[in-house]
């Protein structure tokens, strides 16, 4: 099992090997595309995020000490950029996500990339990830 910074080690790679935003945007939006689909169960208002533009919904739950996430999204983008934050964060422990420093986020240069409001959108999903983390490590 990889750590988070591996993860995002090698998500700045792939990122840094494209040069043009418009290939960037395109890696996101296959890599949303690749997101396994939620069931349609899950898609509550209690699992919906406030602060996106965009419908997004993430649920996690804790097995064997780590948090297993599954999240969706109407927009293409966002949808890829949720896989990159499961990608990221999926299956690793809650200790380890409150931890971790998401510096992919910059290196990668999405941030200076998204609109304020997609922007919003991102802190609202790393939040709200890290508030299930810190719900399950107080169990």
């Amino acid at each position: 099992m990889k750590t988070i910074n591996e993860l995002q080690d090698e998500i700045v790679e792939e990122f840094l090997e494209l040069d043009d935003w418009m290939d960037r945007y395109q890696l996101l939006i296959d890599m949303g595309g690749e997101l396994e689909p939620m069931d349609d169960s899950m898609k509550t208002e209690q699992n919906l995020i406030d602060g996106c533009q965009s419908r997004v919904w993430i649920n996690a739950d804790c097995i064997d000490g780590r948090l297993v996430m599954t999240a969706e999204s109407d927009a293409l983008i966002v949808k890829g950029i949720i896989a990159l934050l499961l990608r990221v964060l999926n299956n690793q422990t809650p200790r380890d996500i409150l931890e971790c420093d998401l510096y992919f986020i910059d290196r990668i240069g999405l941030r200076d990339h998204l609109s304020p409001t997609r922007s919003n959108g991102l802190l609202a999903m790393v939040k709200r990830i890290h508030d299930y983390a810190l719900a399950y490590e107080a169990e």
